[in-house]
């Protein structure tokens, strides 16, 4: 059952305690900076160097940096993960907040692939959500509150030819994991939400990993999202306990469309060859633009 909008008022992240994993770059740090800077203490896990430098320069100029904590850390990794949140927990007594946001992304057809590129998508999207989970649940369950949010992605809801299988594998089982745990966790004053992301451009999805030719031609006239926005989506879905997120908005009426007929869907979807756009690059939302209420059209997207 969702939350109605008196309960939003009762969630605030000032001086709750939050996890973000791959919280130093992208979509992560967007989330790490909004809830440092509504006054959260953030303990941030991410394997890439480069990003953890990038981050701690960056902090100083963030509203909230000093409630920051950036950890080095393998979320693959059990023994890293149980370290990196009793840190969390020996600082403050409580853990309020999980975001699973890390994932490792290789974007080829399957024969083209290598199997321990598949094999890491799973255990950095699946496997590693199961360690942090595992990791929090007991001291969410012990003070009967808690917040799980997980990445999954609208390529679940549509699938065509252009993402890797095993990255739509990895997401899906993502999915049905939060579905489940849900369920189970109602009676404990738990919350676990699902994020779905579309298009989002200006980050290292698609600057390093995925090519913009993967997605098909039409992805070039829509209205990508940032970060920011996934993350502003994200401390809604905090506020007001929200089970599913779909970002952009419209996202349900194309899954609907897809579920009609797929094979039409996927046919309109490989019109025109593949996308021209390089969405490495940020997108700015022009000024009065809405995530939420814009038309749906047919298409594919992916996070």
């Amino acid at each position: 059952m969702r939350a109605g909008r008196g309960r939003e008022s009762l969630w605030h992240p000032r001086g709750r305690v939050c996890l973000v994993t791959g919280g130093a770059q992208g979509i992560g740090w967007a989330v790490t900076r909004l809830l440092a800077r509504a006054g959260a203490h953030v303990y941030v896990a991410d394997i890439c160097d480069q990003n953890l430098h990038d981050a701690r320069q960056r902090l100083a100029g963030c509203p909230g940096g000093y409630r920051v904590q950036l950890a080095q850390v393998d979320v693959t990794d059990q023994e890293q993960v149980r370290d990196w949140t009793t840190q969390a927990l020996q600082d403050h007594g409580r853990i309020d907040v999980l975001v699973n946001n890390a994932a490792f992304v290789r974007w080829h057809d399957f024969h083209e692939s290598n199997t321990p590129d598949a094999l890491l998508m799973m255990r950095t999207g699946y496997d590693a959500m199961v360690h942090t989970v595992a990791a929090v649940l007991p001291h969410m369950r012990q003070q009967r509150s808690g917040h799980i949010v997980n990445m999954g992605s609208s390529l679940c809801r549509v699938r065509g030819r252009g993402p890797a299988a095993a990255y739509v594998a990895t997401k899906a089982a993502v999915e049905a994991f939060t579905d489940v745990t849900r369920l189970e966790l109602a009676d404990h004053a738990i919350r676990v939400t699902l994020v779905r992301p579309g298009l989002i451009a200006g980050t290292d999805f698609f600057r390093r990993h995925v090519p913009s030719h993967r997605l098909p031609r039409f992805a070039d006239h829509l209205p990508p999202c940032t970060p920011e926005q996934v993350a502003a989506a994200i401390g809604r879905a905090l506020a007001r306990g929200r089970d599913t997120v779909d970002i952009p908005g419209w996202l349900p009426l194309s899954y609907g469309a897809y579920q009609l007929s797929p094979r039409t869907f996927r046919w309109l979807a490989a019109l025109g060859g593949p996308a021209r756009r390089d969405f490495g690059h940020p997108h700015t939302p022009r000024p009065g633009q809405s995530l939420r209420h814009q038309p749906a059209p047919t298409t594919r997207s992916t996070t």
